[in-house]
Order: C-alpha cells, then structure tokens, then sequence
C-alpha cells in the first residue's frame, strides 16, 4: 500500500535563484537568514535528516550521516506566488506569471462589483493584511462597507469583521469576485481574510478561504485520483487547487493543526497522497517580517517531525518541500524567488543521497507520480531511481 506524504512547509526558501535579480530578490535567503539574524535555529529533526547539507545553507546544522535523501529545486515558471509554485509542484509550466495590481484595482470594476454585492469598498491599494484592518477597521464597522485590497501576488483580498459581514455572506462576496475577475482583470486567487476584535486590538481569524482559478490542465493530483487512489489535502491545498484532483480536504486553523490533521489521515488505511501546506510561516512571519516568530515556528514543527516519522509505515515516503522564499530579514513584505528544499525520506529510501538541484519544482510531482504508477506529468523528471 504506497503513499506519499507531501508537507509544504509554506515560503521556507533556501537561497535566490539565478533570475531573482530580475524580481527585486538578489541575495534573499530565507532559512539562513533566519539563522544569521536569530543566532541559529534549534531544529535537530530537520538537522538530521539532512537539510543543512543542501548546498547554499551555510547557517544550518550539517549532518555527518544524513537519514533522508536531500537536495533543492529551481522554480522554472515566471512567478514566486503560492499558486505558481504548487501548481509547478504537480508538473504546469507558467509561461507568464499571474497578472498584479500594483495602483489597485480599476474604479468601474470596483463600481460594478459594488453594486453588485450591495456593500460599499474602502481601501482597493496594496496593503499589508493586518495594517489595513488597523487603518480601515473602525471605518468598516461604522459604515459595513468591505476592505478589499492586494499585494504583490496577484490577489483579490476581501477582509471584513465577522459580527459585521457574516462568513457565509462574505465568501459569497468572494464568489461573486472570483466570477467577475476575468480576461484582463483575472488574478490567481480571491481570499476571504476575515477578522473580529475591537479597534486597536483586531485579530484576523482562522476562517480564511482561498478562490482560485482552476488549473488550466490536469496535474498529478488529477493522474493520481483517475488511478482511483485517494488525494487527501490538508490545509489551503485544495483552494490552491479548487478542488480540481482531490478527493478529500481538510482546512486547518493553524501549522500545528495542520500536523494534526496530517497525522490523523496517516492513520487511515488508503493508498496514494497526502498533501499538506502549513502556511503560517508565510502568513504570519514572512509577510509581516518578522524572523524570530519564523524562527519559532520553525522549531515548533521541528518538534512534531519524530511524530510524522513514527506514523510513517513501511512504504510510505515523506517529502518536505516548500513552494517559494519569504525572506523576513528582506525588504518589502513579498514573496522571494527563492530555491526550495527538497527532502525525502522512508524506510526504503537511501540515506545521506545528494540529488542536488533539481531544475523544476515539477521533478517532486513526477516522481510522486513515478512511485505512485500514476501518469506522468509533461513537465518533470522523476529522480525515484536515485532514492530508492
């Protein structure tokens, strides 16, 4: 009974790629710097099976006999956004990256969108998450109108307090977005980010959904289900995704919920993937520059690891991945373009193997495909043959 389990370990990037000049990111680093700035990070467990051996990670513990195989992937696509990378992952090539809206979004679409709701926008500029609740929240309680805002991903961000604008209401506002955003106007994901509190103390809340367009072909996730084995992502996996090749989802409220939803399909008796994203270390650390809190939860994971590995059985392989950089030692508050670390581990799977550098993200989703006897990918090269 073979199965992969996947955990994206959201924005952990290890070092700028060649272009990152050309995206404003030369010399971004997020885990060494991380290291740099914190006086080194505790995570023995990540340590051990070997991810400081990858190449371009100078501030992270070396293991003298690494227990997984270990390497690093390029990012082929043009892009450094959550969707780009995960789709990558399971073998899509983006030629162009997904349209940004630097100067907000066009006054007729945010118009036609508002009539369309019946709610008023404030806000419509790129924004921080947390800073424009703090500038437009007593606005928005006062009056009911929606913050909407971007960032340097190409997203649609509808925040909204949740005694003001009720969630069922305002994921429908979101769907309404998602509809409207089309042609010209199109971004990769409409995100709901709502928040409760009062002024000055709001705290966005666990309740955010993502709307996404649907991958424009099928990936591994959709090889893997046509086999008729099971899809089980955990997270914002099956938003990334909208729902396109899962078979079950689960959302989560935190990364350490995440584990816990992980480790509970661990225990179910099925055959094919496990896919899991933890995204605070983006949401709440990268985005909000903050490399002590990252530094923590790095080493919280860290600290759950041996409970993944003793859940592992006997054919299951654990791959520990991530989708881009979020350097928060860098400037700005965005993604960085940024190598991915790539670790493998299982009972059959070599030790201490060096794959080096892969040269698309899309290698992880063919060679899941590849152990799993799913379809292949168009893009990606299976590296099984190295590992096992």
């Amino acid at each position: 009974m073979k199965r992969v389990i996947l955990i994206v370990l959201d924005s952990i990037g290890i070092g700028a790629l060649p272009d990152a000049d050309k995206y404003g990111d030369a010399g971004a680093n997020t885990l060494n710097h991380i290291a740099q700035i914190c006086g080194g990070i505790n995570i023995p467990n990540l340590s051990g099976l070997g991810i400081g051996n990858i190449e371009g990670l100078d501030n992270i513990e070396k293991a003298d006999e690494p227990t997984a195989s270990f390497g690093r992937a390029k990012e082929m696509s043009s892009g450094k956004d959550t969707t780009t990378g995960h789709w990558e992952m399971m073998g899509l090539f983006l030629e162009k990256p997904f349209k940004t809206f630097h100067e907000g979004f066009p006054r007729d679409f945010i118009e036609a969108f508002s009539n369309k709701i019946g709610r008023k926008v404030i806000g419509n500029y790129p924004a921080s998450g947390t800073e424009i609740i703090k500038e437009l929240g007593k606005e928005h309680e006062e009056t009911g109108a929606i913050i909407v805002y971007t960032s340097a991903d190409s997203v649609f961000q509808i925040a909204a307090h949740e005694e003001v604008v009720p969630l069922e209401e305002l994921y429908n506002i979101c769907a309404v977005a998602r509809e409207m955003l089309t042609g010209d106007l199109q971004v990769a994901r409409v995100i709901a980010r709502p928040f409760t509190g009062k002024e000055g103390n709001y705290t966005r809340t666990s309740n955010r959904r993502d709307f996404s367009i649907s991958p424009f072909s099928d990936t591994v996730l959709d090889f893997i289900k046509d086999k008729e084995l099971e899809v089980k992502a955990v997270g914002k996996i099956e938003d990334i995704f909208n729902k396109k090749g899962i078979t079950e989802a689960v959302h989560t409220e935190n990364n350490m919920d995440g584990v816990d939803k992980t480790l509970d399909y661990m225990e179910k008796n099925f055959e094919g993937l496990i896919f899991t994203n933890l995204v605070d270390f983006d949401s709440k650390y990268g985005h909000r520059r903050n490399p002590e809190g990252y530094k923590q939860a790095i080493e919280e994971f860290d600290d759950r690891l041996p409970e993944i590995i003793h859940a592992l059985r006997d054919e299951d392989i654990l791959i520990i991945t991530a989708d881009h950089g979020n350097d928060p030692t860098y400037i700005g508050t965005d993604h960085t373009r940024e190598y991915i670390p790539v670790l493998v581990y299982g009972e059959y799977i070599k030790n201490g193997v060096d794959i080096g550098t892969l040269e698309t993200f899309a290698d992880i989703g063919a060679t899941i495909a590849d152990y799993l006897n799913a379809g292949m990918p168009e893009y990606g090269k299976s590296f099984l043959n190295k590992i096992l």
